[in-house]
């Protein structure tokens, strides 16, 4: 029998927040139907599972105003499936949300019964309303300062609201789902972008406040973003959070349904799901129209939506007023670092010599410096040859939400420097290219620093807060008490000197006493 587990134990690894009760989200669509169940009920949401079955409950809907049979068997089949994930995974709470085809089918009572009853859980069927707000609040959730207009594109409506300040509009819902379009087409997508058109500008929402960013939500447009970044050479394929001009999108979806409309094979096509390939043309025919009538300047995309959106409507206020990345980089700190609470003394480190050197920093540029205080030593355990690019796809690739491209490219630069040093020949440096030149010179700045505290403290807390730094007479000065003299040796003065490089200071000294 294993030492650390037996068949009676908790089945809860070591590497999990401890005391976490993970909490499961069955989300019924018109498309698909998917389960995910997070490791604990938060701010910062993280997937301990995900999986979806393609059901197609919507397909059919609006002609016949019923589910079919079929598809209602191959849905409970797949939520039989997820009944079982959430006990096994001892879930706390299991909420379940549907959405289009559920609320507009005359004979949905018996499924949602038959639902009810396997998975021990009350059916949440959301109106039109309720579905374009939480959608909404799924963007605040992992965009905290959006300001604009969304859309939720799903398999049989289209929600949109607006938001500012982090609060939603009264939202809009309208017959434009993509399973629901390619029907009421005939399966003609010339026809489904005049429909698309015909529908787009029927929203008063869309007309009554033109420009500005557009965030983009559902599986068909995330198809589509995944596409474009992988035309456009994109260096990073992940679908939050990524921007991209209007006009320069609007152009590509109109490409996909010309294409399609010729009968010629659909750009990017290789690059979606085959589940998802055939929608993707009708996801486009509305995007297209929905920038046009909208006038937006840029898209932002949200991987995150209903199913954050409605965990998020259930924390208490002091809980949704918590940042989602300071959260998240915590945990992984907690999770994967040596020591967490030398990430403390880090930040206080690093803040001193900025202060020092008269460094000032942006709200924001104090933010990221405190998260990459906190992922520092999260590649300790790996080989000493590669704990740079693990740590810095950790980073960069990671499901950390409330950061942006550019905040992803400036954290992969400072750990490559901290674990590989200032000439680092990363394989990652056309996403670090991502954060702009003068981000990338804090980033190194930020980095050497943590290569000369590391050396200090050996990632153990209560040495740092007793070291500080001053700048006179242009020389940099790393004092330290005079029982810690014995640390100022070549190699702390050889990663000073280097900082001070990066710095563009001339001369270094190490002062104890």
């Amino acid at each position: 029998m294993n030492q650390y587990w037996g068949h009676d134990a908790d089945p809860t690894a070591q590497g999990r927040i401890q005391g976490a009760q993970p909490v499961a989200v069955l989300d019924i669509g018109s498309n698909s139907v998917r389960l995910v169940v997070y490791e604990r009920h938060a701010r910062s949401l993280t997937p301990l599972y995900n999986e979806k079955s393609a059901c197609s409950l919507g397909r059919g809907v609006a002609q016949t105003g019923r589910l079919a049979y079929e598809n209602i068997d191959r849905a409970l089949t797949a939520i039989q499936r997820f009944a079982l994930v959430t006990r096994l995974m001892k879930a706390g709470e299991v909420h379940i949300l549907a959405t289009s085809a559920v609320r507009d089918a005359s004979n949905s009572r018996v499924f949602v019964e038959a639902v009810e009853q396997t998975m021990k859980a009350d059916v949440h069927v959301l109106s039109g309303e309720a579905e374009a707000h939480f959608a909404a609040l799924g963007v605040v959730a992992g965009i905290p300062d959006f300001v604009g207009l969304v859309g939720d594109l799903g398999g049989g409506s289209l929600e949109l609201s607006s938001i500012s300040g982090g609060r939603d509009s009264v939202g809009e819902t309208h017959g434009l789902g993509v399973i629901r379009l390619q029907d009421d087409s005939g399966r003609s997508v010339a026809r489904a972008r005049d429909l698309a058109r015909e529908r787009v500008g029927q929203s008063g929402l869309l007309k009554g406040k033109p420009g500005g960013q557009f965030c983009a939500i559902g599986g068909t447009w995330r198809s589509l973003a995944k596409m474009h970044q992988v035309l456009r050479n994109y260096p990073l394929h992940m679908v939050q959070q990524y921007v991209a001009k209007a006009s320069d999108l609007a152009k590509f979806c109109d490409e996909i349904v010309d294409a399609v409309a010729a009968g010629r094979p659909m750009p990017g096509a290789d690059h979606v799901s085959s589940s998802r390939r055939e929608l993707v043309p009708y996801g486009a025919a509305v995007l297209a129209e929905v920038l046009r009538v909208g006038k937006f300047d840029s898209v932002v995309f949200s991987a995150l939506g209903v199913r954050e959106g409605y965990l998020y409507g259930l924390l208490s206020p002091e809980e949704q007023n918590v940042d989602p990345l300071l959260q998240g980089a915590e945990e992984i700190s907690i999770l994967r670092s040596r020591s967490p609470a030398h990430a403390a003394d880090l930040i206080e480190f690093t803040g001193d010599f900025m202060a020092a050197i008269h460094v000032k920093e942006t709200a924001e540029e104090a933010r990221l410096r405190t998260v990459a205080c906190y992922l520092s030593d999260i590649g300790w355990r790996g080989h000493p040859d590669y704990r740079g690019e693990q740590s810095v796809d950790m980073v960069a690739y990671g499901s950390l939400a409330g950061v942006d491209h550019p905040g992803r490219a400036f954290l992969a630069e400072v750990l490559a420097v901290r674990y590989m040093g200032l000439k680092h020949r990363s394989l990652s440096q056309p996403l670090m290219a991502l954060a702009g030149p003068a981000a990338n010179m804090k980033a190194r700045l930020l980095g050497a620093t943590f290569r000369v505290a590391y050396p200090m403290s050996a990632a153990m807390p209560g040495v740092l807060p007793r070291a500080h730094f001053s700048l006179e007479s242009g020389r940099l000065r790393l004092h330290l008490p005079q029982d810690l003299a014995f640390l100022a040796g070549e190699h702390l003065e050889g990663r000073l000197d280097q900082l001070a490089g990066v710095a563009g200071i001339k001369s270094s000294e190490i002062v104890a006493g």
